[in-house]
């Protein structure tokens, strides 16, 4: 829903680890998010939460009152577990309002 976010409890890093049903195949992450300065995004392939590998990890462009939306074009790989970690940000709390993933 546009109309719910989650949002930081104030101190950083901070993650959301977003689970799939089975292992799957991704082409392209994509986020919305606010007030986020550094996000770095790990994959896991395991059937439980753990072992994750780091895919990306981007500094993110201030944008003072917009949602900064980002995508990344990943090679395809497969994932069953995706975590987001903000590692900083440019206040106090940032939230997060959208997750994609495209693939097969």
């Amino acid at each position: 829903s546009s109309k719910t976010f989650w949002t930081t409890t104030g101190m950083f890093p901070q993650e959301l680890i977003i689970g799939f049903p089975k292992c799957v195949k991704i082409s392209k992450v994509a986020i919305q998010c606010y007030l986020v300065r550094t996000l770095r995004i790990e994959r896991s392939t395991s059937k439980d939460p753990v072992g994750f590998q780091q895919c990306i990890e981007k500094d993110l462009q201030h944008r003072e009152g917009q949602l900064q939306m980002e995508e990344f074009p990943l090679p395809e790989f497969e994932a069953t577990y995706l975590r987001f970690i903000i590692k900083s940000a440019f206040d106090h709390f940032v939230s997060v309002h959208r997750v994609m993933a495209e693939g097969m």
